[in-house]
């Protein structure tokens, strides 16, 4: 089946919000926010950065998006990957990180960052396998101050 990935518009931000929700329940953490996303914090997100749709065929099966840091804008923060649970095992996430890193290299970005949750952490293997290393000395920006520090992780993209 066909896969596409497309740059979304603030259109989508209710189709991304059902998309963060359905992809993780069940999976993440019922005390993460994203078990709360809603389709204003999307539109936020679109308005100062950016945000992919995959497409399984005609499905939407995933989505994720970036930010650029408030005090740096050649710094992105990759935020909400994930995969619709019928799509799973198909390693899809992989193209939806394989894209934005295109997108971070035609945009001239000095870095990539993300977070995973301690709960998680069998995905920094996964971010590793991208070039994304262990940051302990970074702090993530959008932390949850009633859960435990997330492992930030960055790539960087040219020096």
């Amino acid at each position: 089946m066909e896969l596409v990935i497309r740059e979304a518009t603030s259109e989508d931000a209710t189709l991304i919000a059902e998309l963060t929700r359905h992809s993780w329940a069940n999976k993440v953490a019922s005390t993460s926010s994203g078990h709360r996303e809603a389709s204003d914090h999307v539109i936020e997100d679109l308005q100062h950065g950016g945000a992919f749709i995959l497409l399984r065929g005609e499905i939407p099966a995933g989505s994720v998006r970036w930010l650029p840091l408030d005090t740096d804008l050649d710094v992105w923060e990759i935020r909400r990957m994930g995969i619709s649970p019928a799509f799973r095992g198909e390693r899809l996430s992989q193209h939806l990180m394989e894209a934005l890193i295109h997108r971070a290299q035609a945009a001239d970005v000095r870095e990539l960052r993300l977070a995973v949750r301690t709960d998680q952490a069998q995905l920094v293997d996964l971010y590793a396998a991208f070039g994304f290393e262990i940051a302990p000395e970074l702090d993530y920006t959008r932390s949850n101050p009633q859960e435990a520090p997330p492992i930030v992780m960055r790539r960087v993209m040219r020096h």
